[in-house]
């Protein structure tokens, strides 16, 4: 059972990210009933700490109270991708997990975790933004970029700011079950679930062509969205056969004409439920999905989630 927890900390730590850590593990909420931690939060470079919002953080604990913890969280923080990390940190959390503890990390925190080892072999998530930059520095990773986090026991591993949250969460509801969990969700008000991933939340602007054959076509392609067209179709706007089209269109975008356009339709769908009121069926007929079945069966495979809740999401609650 999970009892004892330990936050440790590198200087320039972001304190949203440690605030999340000790706003689930570190409250005592035994007055209703829930558990109550025997927490604390570590330093592993020295008793004060800087943070990325610029004020200092004091603390008692060095890297010794890792030892006894059930649980070692590393919340994100400043330059985390680019340091390198004290040895005595990395051969704390490697002791740790040989002995059973949980280690969970909070986005960029999921550095620290990396660089000690704990993530060869095993699935992971990481903020969007950090996702190239951490499978080129770590191959044996396999990183997971469209994710809110992963449980690859012991290592928990989450995306971006609120996304340790839900990993958070996700640990609790593990060890105390869905009640304990929802209970303290209740008091962050917060969701104790969210739906979907980290797909919903990337920027990807609809790219402009770089290409030096299919170039135009693809511009061509982005204007006519609504409409239904052909490889034969394109090939003959692009005056090539069909096959040399298939091939140079791979060859300059990376992909197929057809998840090609599916992509751009589902950033179009994205763009219209964030900034108009159209109805589902409007949207769906805008962006070629026809109807609004097919729209939310496409949405929900590119992104995780539905139409209806990206819009409450990016429009707010009184979006449908």
């Amino acid at each position: 059972m999970l009892e004892n927890v330990a936050v440790v900390l590198l200087d320039g730590v972001h304190p949203f990210e440690l605030g999340v850590v000790c706003e689930v593990f570190g409250l005592d909420r035994g007055d209703e009933g829930l558990p109550v931690y025997d927490f604390a939060v570590a330093s592993a470079e020295g008793p004060t700490l800087t943070t990325h919002a610029g004020f200092s953080v004091g603390t008692e604990h060095g890297l010794e109270r890792l030892e006894s913890a059930d649980l070692i969280a590393v919340p994100a923080g400043q330059t985390y991708v680019d340091r390198e990390y004290p040895p005595e940190l990395l051969d704390a959390l490697r002791r740790a997990a040989d002995r059973g503890a949980r280690i969970l990390s909070v986005c960029s925190g999921v550095f620290v975790l990396a660089a000690a080892g704990l993530l060869d072999g095993r699935r992971c998530a990481v903020h969007w933004r950090h996702a190239d930059e951490l499978a080129r520095r770590y191959p044996l990773i396999r990183v997971e970029p469209d994710v809110l986090y992963v449980d690859a026991g012991p290592v928990i591993t989450s995306a971006g700011t609120a996304a340790g949250i839900d990993a958070c969460l996700h640990l609790v509801r593990e060890e105390h079950g869905p009640e304990v969990a929802n209970a303290i969700a209740r008091r962050m008000v917060v969701p104790p679930h969210r739906d979907g991933g980290q797909a919903q939340y990337i920027e990807r602007p609809l790219p402009r062509s770089r290409c030096d054959t299919v170039g135009e076509v693809l511009v061509w392609m982005e204007r006519h969205l609504d409409e239904e067209v052909t490889v034969e179709q394109l090939a003959e706007r692009a005056h090539m056969s069909p096959r040399t089209f298939a091939r140079r269109f791979q060859q300059e975008t990376g992909t197929t004409p057809y998840r090609w356009i599916l992509r751009q339709r589902v950033l179009l769908a994205q763009r219209l439920l964030e900034a108009t009121d159209e109805t589902m069926d409007a949207i769906a007929w805008r962006t070629g999905f026809g109807n609004a079945a097919a729209l939310r069966h496409q949405f929900v495979r590119s992104l995780g989630t539905t139409p209806q809740a990206y819009r409450r999401t990016f429009k707010g609650p009184e979006a449908a």
